[in-house]
């Protein structure tokens, strides 16, 4: 992936970023068209990035971790092109 795949690649994953608000019970509700989007459930997790939070459907980030792991070379590779690693 060339530079301008990297800038894709960042510009697609913060594309749908969204600021939230806590409501007076301390709750973050989040869109309904994130929660479909992300395809939430009953169970979910959530995984800090940098100064963001993501919220995963806790099956999807199962498949999604077992497949990273997989890559760590690659994905390390990229964040080295974007200056992080």
């Amino acid at each position: 992936m060339g530079e301008s795949g990297t800038r894709s690649f960042v510009r697609l994953m913060l594309a749908g970023a969204v600021d939230v608000d806590i409501d007076k019970f301390g709750r973050v509700l989040i869109p309904d068209y994130l929660k479909e989007y992300a395809g939430l459930k009953k169970e979910v997790v959530i995984a800090g990035l940098y100064n963001r939070l993501e919220i995963w459907d806790s099956e999807n980030w199962k498949k999604y971790k077992e497949e990273a792991e997989k890559n760590t070379d690659e994905i390390a590779e990229q964040l080295g092109k974007l200056g992080i690693y």
